[in-house]
């Protein structure tokens, strides 16, 4: 009899709406070919705390997944399996737990610890045939270098920034922008009331896409996206001018937190993680003082940041997560290695892990924004996908 074959999924990085689904679509998915799924607790820091030896570590970190133990956990946001910011390739010599042999520790010119050696052993350990990591371009990029190390991946593109490079979309995309454009709507009743400035700011790192969809669907005044710099004076007189053309006299802009003026840098803060990431975030902040202090408009400020990505997902995200899942699971059953899961012009597909992991994803500004007026711009619908990418 051929052994059972042992699968195991884990979620890294930032929560987003739509992971629970994915996760529970790939359980059900395995039941039909008699596959055992394995949860891998705490992200890529599952396979670190883990000691070969010792099956208390073991209980911790992981968590047998049939149908019955998924049956409800579409029916919330976030991920039931939790999720970390390791990057075994690349840790500090403080965060390495002390069981974690000295061989298999590879010390990097930068002092930086590789421990990709015990990884392995954890993999084998967990008698793991292949995995299906769900993540960000961090997450799955040390879900290439396993890859290449020759364990069978299949990964799944999860992000509300929508920036992994390769798809289309990942899941958590359109319940942020839906987030977005309800919170936009309620905002705009307290700039109405004391006709002032609103500036809403929201996550997007390298890529602006939810400024821009977010602003294009709710139809604000201007939207300042991480792609292209920005002129403050120049935007402080769009919106002086949107303001006055507006019967509430108010106005009403977007801003991606990875935005940064003419001539200076993104604005961040606090210990680079192990991905080399700073916290982002103020941006929006500090354009709502500039605009009072230089114009006299009063501005309210509204920093969206976590409620974009909590909650239960919705529709759209439920379905993308429902079909990147079961595609997942097809591809690892079918021998498939070093892909992930995409959706390209509306079709789902697979890419290259190494493609993936090789450019970043951002806004095609000359189909989609107007760089001189600071707004949503749709050159042409005629043959665009859905999604307008």
């Amino acid at each position: 009899m051929s052994k059972k074959r042992r699968i195991g999924i884990l979620t890294g990085g930032g929560d987003v709406p739509g992971l629970n689904v994915a996760m529970k679509a790939v359980v059900n998915r395995a039941r039909d070919h008699e596959v055992e799924i394995v949860g891998l607790r705490r992200g890529w820091w599952s396979v670190v705390g883990i000691k070969p030896e010792n099956s208390e570590t073991i209980q911790e970190l992981t968590i047998p997944l049939s149908p019955e133990r998924v049956r409800t956990i579409d029916r919330t946001g976030g991920t039931f399996l939790h999720s970390s910011r390791t990057n075994p390739s690349n840790m500090k010599a403080e965060e390495i737990p002390d069981f974690v042999a000295k061989g298999d520790r590879r010390v990097k010119d930068d002092g930086r610890i590789d421990v990709t050696s015990h990884v392995l052993k954890v993999l084998e350990t967990l008698q793991l045939d292949a995995l299906i990591p769900i993540g960000g371009d961090d997450t799955l990029n040390y879900a290439t270098r396993l890859h290449e190390e020759g364990f069978q991946i299949v990964a799944i593109p999860k992000t509300m920034d929508n920036d992994v490079f390769g798809t289309d979309y990942c899941i958590g995309f359109s319940t942020a922008v839906t987030r977005s454009v309800e919170n936009i709507t309620a905002v705009r009743t307290v700039c109405g009331s004391h006709e002032r400035v609103g500036v809403v700011e929201l996550f997007g790192r390298n890529s602006g896409e939810t400024s821009l969809f977010a602003a294009y669907l709710a139809d604000v005044d201007r939207a300042i996206i991480s792609e292209v710099p920005f002129d403050l004076d120049k935007l402080i007189a769009f919106l002086k001018a949107d303001r006055a053309k507006n019967p509430s006299n108010y106005a009403i802009m977007t801003i991606s937190e990875g935005a940064h003026l003419q001539g200076g840098q993104i604005v961040q803060s606090g210990e680079a993680d192990d991905y080399g990431h700073q916290k982002l975030g103020g941006i929006g902040q500090i354009v709502a003082q500039e605009i009072k202090d230089r114009s006299g408009m009063h501005t309210v400020y509204q920093q969206l940041g976590y409620l974009m990505r909590s909650g239960s997902p919705d529709s759209l995200d439920r379905m993308v997560a429902v079909s990147f899942g079961n595609l997942a699971l097809d591809q690892v059953l079918l021998g498939h290695t070093g892909r992930m899961v995409a959706l390209q012009q509306g079709n789902y597909t697979t890419v290259p892990l190494p493609l993936v992991i090789s450019a970043k994803k951002t806004v095609d500004v000359n189909a989609l924004y107007d760089p001189e007026n600071y707004k949503p711009r749709v050159k042409d619908m005629l043959g665009k996908p859905m999604f307008l990418y």
